[in-house]
């Protein structure tokens, strides 16, 4: 690369200290005020920047990449997940891919685990309770929930996010199962206290909770579809904060309604901010807006990623963070 300044444009309002750095190094656009692009802008900022910093709220498909100029050589993304960029044709333009992988795992979890306590110990109809102004006081058989030690967490993808997950469990007490693409080694198997199925039908209908820590790839959408749905004990919660994609949101829906399946703590929505509206009317669902990754020490350090990734593609050097076709 040249000796100039690179070109950037950021799609979204980021953390301040990641901005003034960004401002430091290089020839920066950065978007106010914080608003997804629009699929216009977003073509226009790739036929004139070197590199886009963009975010999951930004598709860039086969389409927009053929629209790109010469020279755009990196999309720097702004987070770990990489399906809303297609990878395969931006490699086939010469164009790299980098992600911020490993910056969020430990908020995730967290958040993994706050919505399995706030589904199995109703914390929202409590907190509802109180802000509507309608608490009697205390009752032995009022807003009784479930104790979360000796239930069986069954971690659908054991990645970084669900292996961590899994550390979070089992110092609640709950019994540690998995499925996975491939089994994970036996001595993080020993350290998690952690069981493989190879099948994921036997795992799911065996399970108290379902946690979902698998990306969203052409062979996990809907791997949980209404067939598997059916296969959960009716006692059974289900938490995603990994893809919507990976579970029939309608087929979620009817099942919870039916009471087939006991609770759900959602953060992620296969269809964007398209909830399907039967999940906000009923008592048994938690539903958050996407903030499993919302903390300012993770944001900061996802920026942190994206300028080490730029900077060292400006020095000639391949991203430390570089996506390659199918490795997700």
């Amino acid at each position: 690369m040249p000796a100039t300044r690179l070109n950037v444009v950021v799609t979204r309002r980021l953390p301040e200290p990641v901005e003034t750095r960004m401002k430091e190094l290089f020839d920066v656009t950065l978007r106010d005020p914080d608003t997804a692009m629009t699929r216009e802008e977003l073509a226009e900022a790739m036929r004139t920047c070197d590199v886009l910093v963009p975010t999951i709220t930004d598709q860039i498909d086969a389409g927009l990449i053929a629209q790109a100029g010469d020279r755009l050589k990196l999309i720097a993304n702004y987070g770990s997940g990489v399906d809303h960029i297609d990878v395969a044709t931006a490699r086939s333009r010469g164009i790299l891919v980098s992600n911020t992988p490993g910056t969020v795992t430990d908020d995730t979890a967290d958040m993994t685990l706050a919505l399995i306590l706030a589904v199995t110990r109703r914390i929202p109809e409590g907190l509802g309770l109180m802000q509507a102004g309608k608490w009697e006081g205390w009752s032995p058989m009022n807003l009784l929930g479930g104790r979360v030690g000796g239930r069986r967490l069954g971690i659908l993808g054991m990645g970084r996010i669900g292996q961590a997950v899994a550390r979070r469990a089992r110092a609640f007490g709950m019994q540690v199962h998995y499925h996975n693409r491939k089994r994970v080694r036996p001595e993080i198997e020993s350290e998690l206290e952690a069981t493989y199925w190879e099948s994921l039908d036997q795992m799911i209908a065996r399970m108290d909770i379902i946690s979902v820590n698998c990306p969203h790839t052409p062979s996990t959408f809907h791997l949980l579809n209404a067939r598997r749905l059916k296969l959960l004990k009716p006692t059974a919660v289900i938490v995603n904060t990994s893809r919507g994609e990976v579970i029939d949101e309608n087929a979620l829906a009817r099942g919870l309604k039916a009471a087939e399946i006991g609770g759900a703590g959602l953060d992620v929505y296969e269809h964007g901010t398209a909830i399907n509206p039967l999940l906000r009317e009923l008592p048994n669902v938690v539903l958050l807006p996407h903030m499993g990754s919302a903390t300012v020490e993770g944001r900061i350090e996802m920026g942190e990623k994206v300028i080490i990734n730029i900077k060292t593609f400006a020095d000639g050097h391949r991203p430390p963070d570089q996506v390659v076709p199918g490795m997700l």
